[in-house]
């Protein structure tokens, strides 16, 4: 099957939303408890600059399979080079190397971004992601014990970061 990877569009919205409102109800890779809207991400969207912070989606034939953003750590200007990277793979596309090339390419563009520093916040509880994260050189670089509930069960949040050469 042919995969494109790609910068996202207003027109790809609607598979976002669709792909992150799957992880809610899964539990595993976000702190959102209830679905969002296609209305609520357009501000979210239209914040992703591709000169700087972009969001890219890998689609094939059938549609989006998964996407990836770069978000600003933090608004102060000395935590420019440094991003908040997230991915997020259809439930049917899932491990099938999909998040490899999303996170392969954020790794490989940051530079020309002026990104010299990506971090990921990961759940304690998920082991896909944090095994992609380290097979991509991303290290633990702290945990946050406990600090999310999700239905009841306090769960962990792990960040990790790897250093862009």
């Amino acid at each position: 099957m042919t995969h494109t990877l790609r910068l996202a569009t207003d027109r790809d919205l609607p598979e976002i939303v669709r792909i992150y409102n799957q992880t809610i109800a899964a539990r595993t890779a976000t702190a959102d408890l209830e679905p969002i809207t296609v209305a609520s991400r357009s501000a979210w969207l239209a914040e992703h600059d591709p000169s700087s912070h972009p969001l890219w989606v890998v689609e094939s034939p059938s549609g989006v399979l998964g996407w990836l953003s770069l978000q600003r750590f933090h608004a102060r200007a000395a935590y420019r080079a440094t991003a908040e990277l997230s991915v997020y793979v259809d439930a049917r596309v899932q491990r099938s190397g999909v998040g490899h090339t999303l996170v392969t390419h954020a790794l490989a563009h940051a530079p020309e971004l002026g990104l010299r520093t990506l971090l990921a916040l990961v759940f304690g509880h998920n082991t896909p992601s944090l095994a992609l994260f380290a097979a991509l050189g991303f290290q633990r670089w702290g945990e946050l014990p406990r600090v999310a509930e999700l239905d009841g069960v306090e769960r962990d949040l792990i960040l990790l970061g790897r250093r862009i050469a």
